[in-house]
């Protein structure tokens, strides 16, 4: 027997934000995945059209426009969808994922890849009922010398009940885009069948 359809009342909403480099096919591919196995995945471009072939460039045109804009227009994306969302981003896209994880009302869960912010920048603690998720590589150079593993590890402490944080070994960035030479196959295969063990347990 095939397996059956997921039910709507199973089916997660998700907010994807894209990394430093743009709305790359990896990212759409990522979200598909996420899709295939039944989930509602919105992918909004918060780069107008731009991608970059590097991490370097991407970064500096985030720099550019400013780190604020990004977080406003992922307000802006969310505004135009239901409150009850998973929020996720890659790298870059955690500043608006995290932002909304935090501070919009309905937040379902959070899925943080590659970066983490401390959660006293977007305003307090991390809210305990608000599930989340942090990926990242164990000598991966952004990851671990730019505070972000740490900044993960204070919010798991904090939040002992809502957080988890996976390391995998390793030193690459965006080991999960396929579509980058950073992509790490066994590794993103195991990520990506924690997030789906995570939305399929969102309530």
């Amino acid at each position: 027997m095939g397996c059956a359809p997921k039910e709507a009342a199973d089916m997660a909403e998700v907010l994807l934000f894209h990394h430093a480099q743009g709305l790359t096919s990896g990212v759409h591919a990522f979200a598909e995945s996420l899709r295939g196995a039944g989930h509602a995945v919105h992918v909004p471009d918060l780069y107008e059209g731009r991608v970059f072939e590097t991490l370097e460039e991407g970064s500096a045109y985030a720099q550019g426009i400013g780190f604020g804009t990004l977080v406003e227009r992922g307000r802006a994306a969310a505004a135009e969808l239901p409150a009850e969302l998973v929020y996720a981003g890659f790298s870059l896209g955690v500043l608006p994922a995290q932002y909304l994880a935090q501070n919009r009302t309905g937040a379902k869960g959070a899925l943080l890849f590659h970066s983490c912010v401390p959660a006293s920048e977007f305003g307090g603690d991390w809210p305990r009922q608000v599930p989340v998720q942090i990926h990242g590589m164990e000598a991966d150079e952004y990851f671990v010398d730019e505070g972000d593993l740490d900044a993960a590890r204070a919010l798991v402490e904090s939040a002992p009940d809502a957080a988890e944080l996976f390391l995998y070994p390793g030193k690459q960035h965006l080991f999960a885009d396929n579509s980058l030479p950073s992509y790490d196959e066994h590794a993103a295969t195991l990520l990506t069948r924690r997030v789906l063990a995570f939305l399929d347990g969102i309530e």
